[in-house]
């Protein structure tokens, strides 16, 4: 059976375009609409938060329905209707009670579609990072409209821009096939023996600290540059740079996992991560810095990201693969992600960017830490074999 290239590159593009509305502006939005630096934390924390908990219920029902897509669809659905709460909402709590509604849907859908693009791929898992780089592109094309926008409309029409967005993401995963798997054999063989392997956590642990480390990035970026006074276009540019960085690093990430393991692609982007975030933090100033430390992304995250999706790929297996998926997702994005959110939004105001970030460097050198003495030292060339 061929592989579905254009419907698997089709869903990842309109999903992430919706991430590039969301990311990059939300935070913008919401300062806009009257919340103070603390109040923009929590609501990402709690956006986040509902990573902890759905992927992995969705990753329980897709295993043993052997349904990914069907769930995948009505996910993206309910995502889209919930959404449309914002259009009538204004207080704190009610903004609170849609995040939560629309996220734990928004959120449950990506792990199970790498989990689909992977069982798709089947030996070609090679494959994964030229279908995934359309994500990127969606990404590129909806930062950078929307940022030329905004400097010629209020950011309030924001909301409308996500809206269909997410109406065309979902309307996508219907012309997405489903794929075959064994529901018998995945619910009757347990998962619990490959997390009681100490060497599992550690992994988990590197990408916690890694998310908690990009949260300041993803929340209070924008607002960071639009303190130091550039333009919407510009912050849109710089947004996008980062991503087309992740682009190149997708297009050759073959090339590169044919000449390196994926330990050392793993700690040479550990190390670039710690590098970006102290240029972020004390060289805002100056453009160039910020240039580079965008180029960074490709390395930051892209490079840890395509490295734990081959880990779970390798190690949990077809039987698990919905699980292991949504164990990373919401463990490292859900706990690191709501981690990092909470506390730069408590500590922005009183201590500044420059320390947030520096905070956030600190994150990325113990991962790096973590992840030398721990992962893959006696791995093979091609392989991340942890112990």
């Amino acid at each position: 059976m061929s592989i579905p290239y254009w419907r698997l590159s089709g869903l990842y593009f309109f999903y992430f375009a919706s991430v590039g509305a969301y990311v990059p502006y939300w935070s913008l939005y919401l300062k806009d609409s009257g919340f103070d630096h603390a109040e923009i934390g929590q609501l990402s924390a709690l956006m986040l938060s509902t990573k902890i908990i759905a992927p992995n219920f969705m990753g329980w029902l897709a295993d043993h329905t052997g349904k990914s897509m069907r769930l995948i669809r009505l996910a993206s659905l309910l995502a889209a209707i919930i959404f449309v709460g914002f259009l009538f909402v204004e207080q704190y709590l009610w903004f609170a009670v849609v995040t939560l509604g629309f996220s734990f849907f928004w959120n449950a859908v990506l792990p199970q579609f790498e989990a689909v693009t992977l069982a798709h791929l089947k030996s070609e898992s090679y494959r994964y990072s030229r279908i995934r780089l359309w994500g990127s592109v969606g990404f590129i094309l909806t930062v950078l409209s929307l940022g030329w926008l905004f400097e010629k409309q209020p950011i309030q029409g924001l909301e409308y821009c996500l809206l269909w967005l997410l109406i065309l993401s979902a309307l996508t995963t219907f012309i997405t096939p489903e794929t075959s798997t064994d529901k018998v054999q995945n619910s009757s063989i347990s998962v619990l023996p490959l997390l009681k392997k100490p060497e599992v956590w550690v992994f988990i642990t590197v990408n916690v600290l890694v998310q908690i480390s990009h949260a300041p990035y993803y929340v209070f970026y924008s607002i960071y540059l639009e303190h130091h006074q550039y333009a919407s276009t510009l912050i849109g540019g710089l947004w996008a740079l980062g991503v087309i960085a992740e682009i190149v690093l997708f297009i050759y990430m073959k090339s590169m996992l044919k000449r390196f393991s994926l330990r050392v692609i793993l700690l040479c982007s550990l190390i670039l991560a710690t590098g970006r975030w102290l240029m972020i933090g004390w060289f805002a100033e100056e453009l160039w810095v910020l240039v580079l430390a965008q180029l960074l992304h490709a390395a930051t995250f892209g490079g840890t990201h395509v490295v734990a999706i081959h880990f779970v790929h390798q190690y949990f297996g077809n039987r698990h693969q919905g699980k292991g998926q949504a164990l990373y997702n919401s463990l490292s994005f859900g706990i690191g992600g709501v981690i990092g959110s909470l506390g730069s939004g408590y500590y922005w105001n009183g201590f500044g960017g420059h320390v947030v970030f520096s905070i956030a460097s600190s994150c990325c050198a113990l991962a790096f830490m973590l992840a030398y003495f721990w992962i893959g030292r006696k791995s093979k060339q091609h392989e991340l074999v942890l112990g």
